[in-house]
């Protein structure tokens, strides 16, 4: 097989999937994935495995809450490559998305505040006669301060979608493009890019508006909170594999041909 193995160190399979509550073919899988690192055979072809590996697949099943399952896969693959850096720059980024995501939901709750509590929240009268269940789009801009070029550039992002007059074709925003163009200034003012908006206008319109999404805020806090946890775990059983790949491989005792 390559290497001979005490006893101790055989782990068929299905030893694996049963401390996981997985099949033996999802730990096949694994390995031929790359998320475990590759196992001896015996003479007839049986795979062998170690603890060496179920240290992989602890560390991988660890990773996938936190990371995803690509960016688990891809940070196992890595670290079974001998390719530690790429495994740490993955890592990073995974950490550089949480906090996005961080400052997505300060964003999203600094507008919130600045809307129910500023008087832009307060629609100011019309410079024209709105049409039927909506506003034009030069009394809307005036009202926020802007030109209307500004609101059709944020037609074409997709963060407001008014709808045509039937006989003018003139823009109509009904109470939610509105509730979105507010929002979206807001967020502009505080220095957001327009990409960067994109998501949240869609998380508010997921919520069906701004009251039901301040009441999804603490529900979203706790799943960044979830996330970041979950990083801190996968992080400790990452480092553990390392340091168990790092040891056998001092000791030839096992480790990546």
């Amino acid at each position: 097989m390559g290497r001979n193995l005490q006893n101790g160190e055989r782990l068929r399979p299905v030893d694996l999937a049963r401390g996981h509550g997985l099949s033996t073919q999802a730990v096949r899988n694994y390995e031929e994935a790359g998320i475990l690192p590759p196992a001896d055979r015996t003479p007839h072809g049986y795979r062998v495995y170690t603890p060496l590996h179920a240290r992989a697949l602890r560390a991988f099943l660890a990773l996938v809450p936190g990371h995803g399952h690509r960016t688990a896969t891809s940070i196992m693959r890595a670290v079974n490559e001998d390719a530690a850096e790429e495994a740490f720059r993955l890592v990073d980024e995974s950490h550089a998305r949480l906090l996005d995501d961080r400052q997505t939901l300060r964003a999203v709750e600094s507008a919130l505040r600045d809307l129910t509590s500023s008087a832009e929240f307060t629609p100011a009268a019309p410079a024209a006669a709105p049409a039927p269940g909506g506003t034009f789009i030069g009394p809307l801009a005036k009202q926020l301060g802007i030109r209307p070029a500004t609101l059709r550039a944020w037609e074409r992002a997709g963060l407001v979608r008014p709808r045509r007059d039937p006989l003018t074709g003139y823009r109509v925003y009904g109470e939610a493009d509105i509730r979105d163009a507010r929002l979206v200034h807001q967020l502009r003012r505080g220095g957001y890019l327009l990409e960067q908006i994109v998501p949240l206008i869609d998380r508010v319109r997921t919520a069906g508006g701004l009251e039901p999404l301040e009441a999804t805020l603490s529900e979203w806090h706790g799943r960044l909170s979830a996330r970041a946890r979950a990083m801190l775990a996968g992080a400790a059983e990452l480092e553990a594999y390392l340091r168990e790949r790092e040891r056998r491989r001092e000791s030839g005792t096992d480790g990546p041909r």
